[in-house]
Protein backbone atom coordinates (compact mmCIF):
# COMPACT_ATOMS: atom_id res chain seq x y z
CA UNK A 1 0.00 0.00 0.00
CA UNK A 2 1.37 3.39 -1.07
CA UNK A 3 0.13 6.93 -0.49
CA UNK A 4 0.29 9.45 -3.32
CA UNK A 5 -0.44 13.06 -2.45
CA UNK A 6 -0.83 15.02 -5.67
CA UNK A 7 -0.94 18.36 -3.94
CA UNK A 8 0.01 21.98 -3.71
CA UNK A 9 3.25 23.46 -2.43
CA UNK A 10 3.22 27.11 -1.43
CA UNK A 11 5.38 29.77 0.09
CA UNK A 12 3.32 31.31 2.88
CA UNK A 13 3.72 35.08 3.23
CA UNK A 14 2.32 35.81 6.67
CA UNK A 15 1.23 39.18 8.00
CA UNK A 16 0.19 39.61 11.63
CA UNK A 17 -2.54 42.25 11.86
CA UNK A 18 -4.77 43.89 14.42
CA UNK A 19 -7.78 42.88 12.32
CA UNK A 20 -8.42 41.62 8.80
CA UNK A 21 -8.17 44.34 6.17
CA UNK A 22 -11.56 45.57 4.99
CA UNK A 23 -12.54 47.03 1.62
CA UNK A 24 -10.95 50.47 1.00
CA UNK A 25 -8.88 50.14 4.18
CA UNK A 26 -5.09 50.33 4.44
CA UNK A 27 -3.50 48.72 7.48
CA UNK A 28 0.07 48.37 8.72
CA UNK A 29 1.02 44.81 9.65
CA UNK A 30 2.53 44.10 13.05
CA UNK A 31 5.05 41.65 11.60
CA UNK A 32 5.90 39.68 8.44
CA UNK A 33 7.57 36.34 7.85
CA UNK A 34 7.68 33.55 5.25
CA UNK A 35 7.13 29.85 5.89
CA UNK A 36 6.66 26.72 3.78
CA UNK A 37 3.03 25.84 3.18
CA UNK A 38 0.36 24.67 0.79
CA UNK A 39 -2.32 22.18 1.79
CA UNK A 40 -0.59 19.43 -0.16
CA UNK A 41 2.82 19.95 1.44
CA UNK A 42 1.29 20.29 4.91
CA UNK A 43 -0.70 17.10 4.56
CA UNK A 44 2.25 15.12 3.21
CA UNK A 45 4.35 16.10 6.20
CA UNK A 46 1.55 15.26 8.62
CA UNK A 47 0.99 11.90 6.89
CA UNK A 48 4.69 11.10 7.15
CA UNK A 49 4.74 11.58 10.93
CA UNK A 50 4.00 7.86 11.40
CA UNK A 51 6.59 6.80 8.82
CA UNK A 52 4.06 5.59 6.26
CA UNK A 53 5.24 5.60 2.60
CA UNK A 54 4.13 9.03 1.35
CA UNK A 55 4.93 10.18 -2.21
CA UNK A 56 4.37 13.83 -3.04
CA UNK A 57 3.62 14.78 -6.65
CA UNK A 58 3.14 18.34 -7.79
CA UNK A 59 5.01 21.30 -9.17
CA UNK A 60 7.15 24.14 -7.85
CA UNK A 61 9.09 27.01 -9.38
CA UNK A 62 12.82 27.44 -8.95
CA UNK A 63 12.04 29.78 -6.06
CA UNK A 64 10.49 26.83 -4.23
CA UNK A 65 13.33 24.31 -4.27
CA UNK A 66 13.60 24.64 -0.50
CA UNK A 67 10.10 23.11 -0.29
CA UNK A 68 11.41 19.97 -1.98
CA UNK A 69 14.31 19.83 0.48
CA UNK A 70 11.90 20.21 3.38
CA UNK A 71 9.70 17.34 2.23
CA UNK A 72 12.69 15.06 1.85
CA UNK A 73 13.98 15.92 5.32
CA UNK A 74 10.54 15.04 6.71
CA UNK A 75 10.62 11.60 5.11
CA UNK A 76 8.42 12.31 2.08
CA UNK A 77 9.44 10.83 -1.29
CA UNK A 78 9.68 13.62 -3.92
CA UNK A 79 10.38 11.42 -6.95
CA UNK A 80 7.27 12.79 -8.70
CA UNK A 81 7.82 16.48 -7.94
CA UNK A 82 8.31 18.59 -11.09
CA UNK A 83 10.01 21.97 -11.60
CA UNK A 84 8.12 24.68 -13.51
CA UNK A 85 9.22 27.91 -15.21
CA UNK A 86 6.34 29.58 -13.35
CA UNK A 87 6.89 30.94 -9.83
CA UNK A 88 5.85 28.69 -6.98
CA UNK A 89 2.38 28.95 -5.58
CA UNK A 90 2.12 31.29 -2.66
CA UNK A 91 -0.37 32.44 -0.07
CA UNK A 92 -0.85 35.86 1.47
CA UNK A 93 -2.05 35.14 4.97
CA UNK A 94 -3.42 37.61 7.50
CA UNK A 95 -3.38 36.40 11.11
CA UNK A 96 -5.33 38.52 13.57
CA UNK A 97 -4.81 38.96 17.31
CA UNK A 98 -7.19 36.08 18.08
CA UNK A 99 -5.13 33.70 15.93
CA UNK A 100 -7.72 33.43 13.16
CA UNK A 101 -6.58 33.72 9.56
CA UNK A 102 -7.76 34.70 6.11
CA UNK A 103 -5.85 33.54 3.04
CA UNK A 104 -5.38 34.78 -0.52
CA UNK A 105 -3.90 32.13 -2.83
CA UNK A 106 -1.93 32.44 -6.06
CA UNK A 107 -1.68 29.04 -7.73
CA UNK A 108 1.54 29.63 -9.67
CA UNK A 109 3.32 26.38 -10.51
CA UNK A 110 0.54 24.41 -8.81
CA UNK A 111 -1.65 25.24 -11.80
CA UNK A 112 0.80 24.10 -14.51
CA UNK A 113 0.55 20.31 -14.09
CA UNK A 114 0.21 18.53 -17.46
CA UNK A 115 -1.68 15.39 -18.50
CA UNK A 116 1.58 13.69 -19.46
CA UNK A 117 3.05 14.35 -16.02
CA UNK A 118 -0.04 12.86 -14.38
CA UNK A 119 0.11 9.71 -16.54
CA UNK A 120 3.82 9.23 -15.84
CA UNK A 121 3.26 9.57 -12.10
CA UNK A 122 0.36 7.13 -11.91
CA UNK A 123 2.29 4.39 -13.71
CA UNK A 124 3.87 3.43 -10.39
CA UNK A 125 0.60 3.13 -8.43
CA UNK A 126 -2.04 0.41 -8.47
CA UNK A 127 -5.07 -1.18 -6.80
CA UNK A 128 -5.27 -0.53 -3.06
CA UNK A 129 -3.01 2.53 -3.11
CA UNK A 130 -4.37 5.87 -1.92
CA UNK A 131 -4.59 9.19 -3.73
CA UNK A 132 -4.82 12.35 -1.61
CA UNK A 133 -6.13 15.49 -3.30
CA UNK A 134 -6.99 19.08 -2.47
CA UNK A 135 -8.42 21.71 -4.79
CA UNK A 136 -5.23 23.79 -5.04
CA UNK A 137 -3.81 22.12 -8.15
CA UNK A 138 -5.16 21.83 -11.70
CA UNK A 139 -6.47 18.71 -13.48
CA UNK A 140 -7.74 16.96 -10.35
CA UNK A 141 -10.54 15.48 -12.46
CA UNK A 142 -7.94 13.67 -14.59
CA UNK A 143 -6.15 12.46 -11.46
CA UNK A 144 -9.36 11.06 -10.00
CA UNK A 145 -10.36 9.34 -13.24
CA UNK A 146 -6.95 7.70 -13.56
CA UNK A 147 -6.96 6.67 -9.88
CA UNK A 148 -10.34 4.97 -10.24
CA UNK A 149 -9.20 3.18 -13.42
CA UNK A 150 -6.39 1.73 -11.31
CA UNK A 151 -8.79 0.95 -8.42
CA UNK A 152 -7.02 3.31 -6.07
CA UNK A 153 -8.88 4.86 -3.14
CA UNK A 154 -9.39 8.62 -3.32
CA UNK A 155 -9.25 10.98 -0.33
CA UNK A 156 -10.48 14.50 -1.10
CA UNK A 157 -10.12 17.68 0.91
CA UNK A 158 -12.24 20.06 -1.24
CA UNK A 159 -10.41 23.23 -0.33
CA UNK A 160 -10.83 25.82 -1.69
CA UNK A 161 -14.40 24.70 -2.23
CA UNK A 162 -15.28 27.10 -5.07
CA UNK A 163 -16.51 25.28 -8.24
CA UNK A 164 -15.37 21.86 -6.95
CA UNK A 165 -18.70 20.26 -7.88
CA UNK A 166 -18.28 21.47 -11.45
CA UNK A 167 -14.81 19.92 -11.70
CA UNK A 168 -15.26 16.43 -10.29
CA UNK A 169 -17.80 13.68 -9.60
CA UNK A 170 -18.18 12.95 -5.90
CA UNK A 171 -19.32 9.46 -6.88
CA UNK A 172 -15.61 8.72 -7.38
CA UNK A 173 -14.55 9.87 -3.91
CA UNK A 174 -14.00 7.32 -1.13
CA UNK A 175 -13.09 9.62 1.77
CA UNK A 176 -14.17 13.25 2.12
CA UNK A 177 -12.61 15.47 4.78
CA UNK A 178 -13.88 19.03 5.01
CA UNK A 179 -14.61 21.84 7.43
CA UNK A 180 -17.92 23.39 8.35
CA UNK A 181 -17.71 26.26 5.84
CA UNK A 182 -16.92 23.87 2.99
CA UNK A 183 -19.79 21.65 4.09
CA UNK A 184 -22.18 24.60 4.02
CA UNK A 185 -21.15 25.50 0.46
CA UNK A 186 -21.55 21.92 -0.77
CA UNK A 187 -24.94 21.29 0.86
CA UNK A 188 -26.58 24.68 1.49
CA UNK A 189 -27.03 23.52 5.08
CA UNK A 190 -25.71 25.31 8.18
CA UNK A 191 -25.89 22.80 11.04
CA UNK A 192 -23.21 20.07 11.10
CA UNK A 193 -25.79 17.30 11.46
CA UNK A 194 -27.67 18.55 8.40
CA UNK A 195 -24.44 18.89 6.39
CA UNK A 196 -23.56 15.27 7.11
CA UNK A 197 -27.10 14.03 6.55
CA UNK A 198 -27.26 15.75 3.16
CA UNK A 199 -23.89 14.43 2.02
CA UNK A 200 -24.61 10.86 3.13
CA UNK A 201 -28.00 10.88 1.44
CA UNK A 202 -26.44 12.05 -1.82
CA UNK A 203 -23.27 9.97 -1.60
CA UNK A 204 -23.96 6.98 0.71
CA UNK A 205 -20.68 5.27 -0.18
CA UNK A 206 -18.44 8.12 1.07
CA UNK A 207 -16.77 8.11 4.48
CA UNK A 208 -16.92 11.71 5.75
CA UNK A 209 -14.91 13.57 8.36
CA UNK A 210 -16.34 17.00 9.21
CA UNK A 211 -13.99 19.22 11.24
CA UNK A 212 -15.59 21.86 13.44
CA UNK A 213 -12.70 23.85 14.93
CA UNK A 214 -13.22 24.36 18.65
CA UNK A 215 -16.24 22.05 18.49
CA UNK A 216 -14.15 19.05 17.47
CA UNK A 217 -14.97 16.75 14.58
CA UNK A 218 -17.52 14.18 13.42
CA UNK A 219 -16.94 11.02 11.39
CA UNK A 220 -19.91 9.57 9.52
CA UNK A 221 -20.49 6.82 6.99
CA UNK A 222 -23.63 4.89 6.05
CA UNK A 223 -23.42 2.81 9.23
CA UNK A 224 -22.06 4.92 12.06
CA UNK A 225 -21.44 8.37 13.53
CA UNK A 226 -18.45 9.05 15.81
CA UNK A 227 -17.95 12.40 17.55
CA UNK A 228 -14.66 13.80 18.81
CA UNK A 229 -14.27 16.79 21.10
CA UNK A 230 -11.56 19.38 20.58
CA UNK A 231 -8.75 19.64 23.11
CA UNK A 232 -8.31 22.84 25.15
CA UNK A 233 -5.34 25.01 24.26
CA UNK A 234 -4.25 28.64 23.98
CA UNK A 235 -4.12 29.06 20.23
CA UNK A 236 -1.74 31.31 18.36
CA UNK A 237 -2.30 30.60 14.65
CA UNK A 238 -4.91 28.32 13.06
CA UNK A 239 -3.05 28.12 9.71
CA UNK A 240 -2.56 24.46 8.83
CA UNK A 241 -4.68 23.08 11.66
CA UNK A 242 -7.00 21.31 9.23
CA UNK A 243 -4.06 19.85 7.29
CA UNK A 244 -2.54 18.57 10.53
CA UNK A 245 -5.85 16.95 11.41
CA UNK A 246 -6.10 15.37 7.95
CA UNK A 247 -2.60 13.92 7.97
CA UNK A 248 -2.76 12.56 11.50
CA UNK A 249 -6.25 11.12 11.09
CA UNK A 250 -5.41 9.13 7.99
CA UNK A 251 -1.93 8.03 9.04
CA UNK A 252 -3.26 6.78 12.41
CA UNK A 253 -6.36 5.25 10.84
CA UNK A 254 -4.42 3.40 8.15
CA UNK A 255 -1.95 2.00 10.70
CA UNK A 256 -4.49 1.17 13.44
CA UNK A 257 -7.80 0.66 11.59
CA UNK A 258 -9.43 2.42 14.55
CA UNK A 259 -11.54 5.46 13.63
CA UNK A 260 -12.09 6.65 17.20
CA UNK A 261 -8.39 6.49 18.02
CA UNK A 262 -7.51 8.26 14.76
CA UNK A 263 -9.98 11.06 15.53
CA UNK A 264 -8.52 11.44 19.02
CA UNK A 265 -4.90 11.69 17.87
CA UNK A 266 -5.84 14.03 15.02
CA UNK A 267 -7.68 16.32 17.43
CA UNK A 268 -4.72 16.35 19.80
CA UNK A 269 -2.24 17.05 16.98
CA UNK A 270 -4.27 19.90 15.50
CA UNK A 271 -4.75 21.44 18.96
CA UNK A 272 -0.98 21.41 19.46
CA UNK A 273 -0.37 22.82 15.95
CA UNK A 274 -2.44 25.95 16.59
CA UNK A 275 -0.25 26.87 19.55
CA UNK A 276 2.55 27.49 17.02
CA UNK A 277 3.05 29.83 14.08
CA UNK A 278 2.76 28.75 10.46
CA UNK A 279 1.49 25.72 8.56
CA UNK A 280 4.11 23.03 7.90
CA UNK A 281 6.39 24.34 10.63
CA UNK A 282 3.63 23.94 13.24
CA UNK A 283 2.91 20.25 12.59
CA UNK A 284 4.07 18.23 15.61
CA UNK A 285 6.01 15.01 15.42
CA UNK A 286 4.51 11.92 17.01
CA UNK A 287 7.13 12.11 19.77
CA UNK A 288 6.28 15.75 20.50
CA UNK A 289 2.60 14.93 20.64
CA UNK A 290 3.04 12.06 23.08
CA UNK A 291 5.31 14.19 25.28
CA UNK A 292 2.74 16.98 25.43
CA UNK A 293 -0.05 14.51 26.19
CA UNK A 294 1.86 13.09 29.13
CA UNK A 295 2.52 16.60 30.45
CA UNK A 296 -0.99 18.01 29.99
CA UNK A 297 -2.80 14.71 30.72
CA UNK A 298 -5.35 14.92 27.92
CA UNK A 299 -7.12 11.81 29.13
CA UNK A 300 -10.61 12.28 27.71
CA UNK A 301 -11.77 11.79 24.13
Amino acid sequence: MKFLNYGSLNIDKIYEVEHFVRAKETCASLSYYELPGGKGLNQSIALARLNIPVYHAGKIGKDGLFLKDLLEKQGVNTKYLQISDEVSGHAIIQVDQQGENCILLYGGANQTITSDEIKMTFKDFSKGDFLFLQNEVNRIDEMINLAKEKEMLVVLNPSPVNNIKEKISFEQIDYLILNEVEGQVLTNQEKPEKILETLIQEYPHIKIILTLGSQGAIYQDCQQIIRQSAYPCSYLDTTGAGDTFTGFFFSVYFTSNDISYALKKAAQASSLAITRKGGASAIPTWQELEKIIRRILWTYS
